[in-house]
């Protein structure tokens, strides 16, 4: 059973940091892409910042310098530390894997975590 859940997210002040983490289980984490996505209330869902299975990584340009991302394949987990967080930030952070097996593409996602930066 594919797991991915996300945590870390909360309220916090403009200017301030926070560490979203999402932990997976039941997928083959050392070979999938991982990839963390935002959705702001009437806004489509963006691409935030990816990091591929070899460790590559790729930012949105509004995050570039502020956010990073990790990956611990030790512990399936995929981690975004933002920090000089802006309240354009403010949305609901969504963790993404997909990988190829055997010819066959998986994508699956996680439930989200809110976050909330104030002025």
């Amino acid at each position: 059973q594919v797991q991915l859940v996300e945590s870390g997210g909360g309220l916090v002040q403009a200017g301030g940091s926070l560490r979203l983490s999402c932990a997976t289980t039941g997928i083959i984490f050392r070979i999938s892409d991982m990839g963390w996505y935002r959705q702001a209330p009437g806004n489509e869902r963006e691409l935030v910042a990816a990091i591929t299975s070899g460790g590559s990584t790729n930012y949105a340009d509004s995050v570039k310098g502020r956010f990073t991302i990790s990956r611990d394949n030790a512990k399936n987990t995929v981690y975004l530390k933002m920090n000089s967080l802006k309240p354009e930030d403010t949305a609901v952070y969504y963790c993404n894997a997909n990988w190829i097996w055997f010819g066959n593409k998986n994508n699956y996602w996680g439930q989200g975590t809110q976050v909330s930066v104030s002025s």
